[in-house]
């Protein structure tokens, strides 16, 4: 069977995006990974992002991320409603297939290890990893955040790490690692601002103060809402079921007046876990999974690869996903040629005078390749916005104002996706010339392939800015779109030509 983990790692920031798609790069730059979830929290300042794949790719992955959250992310000037110890805060391992729990306790301590081998961050191991008892609980390591630690870790011998210096990173603090079971992060949301109700449901709930066996809970406030909100981690959802700990905290609510607001599932849930909750509340008479019908379509209808999905999706007589998430995605392609060329230049001893610059150009192919992975979805969402847009009500002058201001605003977008699109493709395709040239021989036609591509790829997001410049009513901004993509293709065009002279000229 193979291998597959789950890694949940939860990074103190949740305000800078471009902060957080470059933690997602880093995160996913190898292969054998999957992203499947990123959820940022500005009342919180933290994100939380979930991959799943191959264990080493996946430790790798980790690694990199955390040496990115070091060098983007300064605790020192960190804010937020949940509290924290690191930039990288902490980093769960679950076992999804082939996979143990001792399986993903030992994958966690080498990670672990390496993390203040290499960027002097100490570490502590929590959950299933723990080797001190009592550090089975995050909150007991979390405890007094960045600002206690950093005072104590050097003299109290309580705080003393499991790998790594007796000293937090003057910016990134210290990271807990471990393995666990499968959560659910899950909050609800009341409907009173007087946070100490929150506080005091939470201690009732949460099993270290005689509450549910599998739920830590804190309360917070939420200011931008008004309202205050039980967070809460559900380590065991089989043995304390979501519907238990919503119908508790709504009980005790109601002992304070207080109704509930809403609730909230932050990152992933198994469909068991939503299965038992539709069991409860409607209370159904031999209820089973095999009943619903996405379970029956998926187990009865042959698998689709994602790829071929995005292919067939392509195919289908729709709108989206069309010409501009296509560019997107033969961009990101052309990207990973480049990161493929750079992986087979690094560590060849020919090639160790252009070592260092290599890296460089794998790092800016990996960050190139998460965006525009991103941008495949956005240009779709783009033009579903201006369809929505145009079907918006034209009846009163009041209508038509509000309609063409809609439009307005969605063709703007429209326009800015392939736009963002078209710099990715240019900024891919330099690389990969530069790569043609220093990069490994052997690979040098995966290199103009990928710069074919690339070039492809720019010319398709040109095409796509173009089509929607004539409904953008802003002249001035429709005039800067048409000279800048203009520009990124005529002095592309240079670029692809010095690329297809290097593969074919006589005697290269």
């Amino acid at each position: 069977m193979k291998k597959i983990v789950e890694c949940v790692p939860n990074f103190s920031e949740g305000r800078r995006k471009n902060v957080v798609d470059a933690l997602v790069a880093a995160l996913t730059g190898h292969s054998g990974l999957a992203l499947l979830d990123a959820e940022m929290d500005a009342a919180h300042n933290r994100s939380v992002i979930t991959v799943a794949g191959e264990p080493q790719a996946l430790a790798r992955g980790v690694i990199d991320a955390v040496g990115k959250a070091a060098e983007l992310i300064d605790l020192r000037q960190h804010k937020g409603e949940h509290p924290r110890m690191g930039a990288t805060d902490v980093i769960p391992f679950v076992p999804i297939a082939g996979m143990s729990i001792e399986d993903c306790v030992q994958l966690s301590r080498q990670v672990g290890e390496d993390i203040a081998a290499r960027y002097q961050i100490p570490v502590y191991l929590y959950e299933q990893s723990a080797r001190v008892p009592a550090r089975q609980d995050l909150a007991h390591i979390r405890r007094g955040e960045f600002e206690a630690i950093r005072e104590e870790i050097r003299s109290n011998p309580e705080r003393k790490p499991d790998f790594g210096p007796c000293e937090v990173h003057p910016t990134a603090g210290a990271t807990a690692v471990g393995a666990r079971f499968p959560l659910i992060a899950y909050n609800i949301y009341l409907r009173t601002p007087d946070v100490k109700i929150a506080q005091a449901i939470a201690r009732a709930i949460r099993f270290a103060g005689g509450g549910l066996r599998y739920v830590k809970a804190l309360g917070f406030e939420i200011q931008e809402r008004n309202q205050v909100q039980v967070s809460m981690n559900l380590t065991r959802f089989e043995a304390t079921p979501v519907f238990r700990v919503f119908e508790m905290v709504r009980r005790e609510a109601e002992r304070y007046g207080v109704a509930v607001a809403s609730s909230e599932i932050v990152g992933l849930v198994p469909q068991q876990a939503l299965d038992a909750c539709a069991d409860f509340y409607l209370r159904l008479e031999n209820f089973s999974a095999n009943q619903i019908l996405e379970n029956r379509l998926a187990d009865a209808l042959p698998r689709e690869t994602a790829l071929a999905e995005f292919v067939s999706s392509v195919a289908a007589p729709e709108a989206v996903p069309g010409g501009g998430s296509v560019a997107a995605h033969a961009a990101s392609l052309s990207a990973a040629l480049g990161e493929m060329v750079a992986g087979l230049t690094e560590g060849k001893k020919k090639y160790q005078a252009v070592e260092e610059r290599v890296r460089g150009i794998h790092s800016q192919l990996l960050e190139a390749r998460a965006a525009l992975h991103r941008l495949v979805q956005e240009d779709s969402d783009a033009y579903a916005a201006v369809m929505s847009a145009l079907k918006l009500p034209k009846e009163t002058e009041a209508d038509k104002a509000a309609r063409s201001e809609a439009i307005e605003k969605a063709t703007r977008t429209a326009t800015e996706v392939p736009l963002r699109t078209a710099r990715l493709a240019a900024e891919v395709l330099d690389r990969l010339g530069l790569l043609a040239e220093i990069g490994n021989r052997n690979a040098r036609s995966d290199a103009a392939t990928g710069a074919q591509l690339a070039f492809a790829a720019l010319k398709g997001a040109q095409y796509n800015v173009l089509i929607n410049l004539p409904g953008v009513k802003d002249h001035a901004f429709a005039e800067a779109c048409r000279r800048e993509v203009d520009e990124l293709a005529h002095r592309c065009r240079e670029t692809i030509h010095r690329v297809d002279a290097l593969l074919t000229q006589p005697g290269e």
